[in-house]
């Protein structure tokens, strides 16, 4: 099966696994799109402004104005999306609590049904679920069930957090190269700057999801490259007609 995906295999590569993985995947997703935003949507905002007036003062505020307001919004969102999805496990692991007290039979008989379509014969599912529900009747029934590891409930903090300061850390390499560069180069040298840093989480992106790293890649750069392009045309014009 490996060998038909087009995915790059190495000796240290292995399938992705349930068990103690969720909540972890689950903050590194959120501080790598995290860090995506804030290079892209903080370099969208110095160029724009950068296109609009030559004046170092006026880009460093809206950067850093863009920057505060983008952490902000990127933490409490992902502290509302990740706290709905934990309710919803939650409420969903309480409920198979009730139907384990309630209807042990049914319950059995459900999870052998499960056994049963992946391809067992119906005496080794039965068995199997048997053995399982045995062991942990509730973690047996979740995983098959619903898909939810009962000691692995995403944790709402770890993901405000990550997505926080990993676009607050995007956020500052535009910044700086903006507004601390010459006025001759600084507008390259911070297109240069976000194309490297695109490429970059990009590729950390694609690895994360067991992913070929090139199309992500060139999605990030090609994203980020016609923002930067839009936001400048934009201010330049603003400049222009306010001017």
């Amino acid at each position: 099966m490996t060998a038909e995906l087009d995915v790059p295999v190495g000796p240290h590569d292995s399938e992705p696994h349930q068990g103690g993985l969720n909540n972890r995947l689950n903050w590194l997703r959120a501080a790598v799109l995290g860090a995506n935003d804030g290079i892209v949507s903080t370099a969208g905002i110095v160029i724009g402004a950068a296109g609009a007036t030559s004046d170092r003062t006026a880009i460093v505020i809206a950067g850093v104005a863009g920057l505060a307001a983008g952490a902000m919004s990127m933490g409490a969102g992902e502290y509302v999306s990740v706290s709905t999805q934990k309710d919803s496990e939650l409420a969903l692991l309480a409920k198979e609590r009730r139907e384990l007290r309630d209807e042990p039979d049914e319950e059995l008989a459900e999870l052998a049904g499960i056994y049963v379509e992946k391809g067992l014969s119906e005496e080794l599912a039965l068995e199997v679920a048997e053995a399982l529900t045995a062991k942990d009747a509730l973690a047996a029934h979740a995983e098959a069930e619903l898909g939810i590891d009962p000691d692995d409930i995403a944790s709402p903090w770890h993901a405000a957090w990550a997505s926080m300061l990993s676009f607050t850390i995007g956020a500052l390499l535009p910044l700086l190269t903006m507004t601390l560069g010459d006025s001759g180069y600084r507008l390259w040298l911070t297109v240069l700057a976000v194309v490297v840093a695109l490429g970059f989480t990009g590729f950390v992106s694609a690895r994360l999801g067991y992913a070929r790293p090139g199309p992500a890649v060139a999605r990030n750069i090609v994203g980020g490259l016609f923002a930067m392009a839009v936001t400048y045309g934009i201010g330049s014009l603003l400049g222009t007609q306010i001017g």
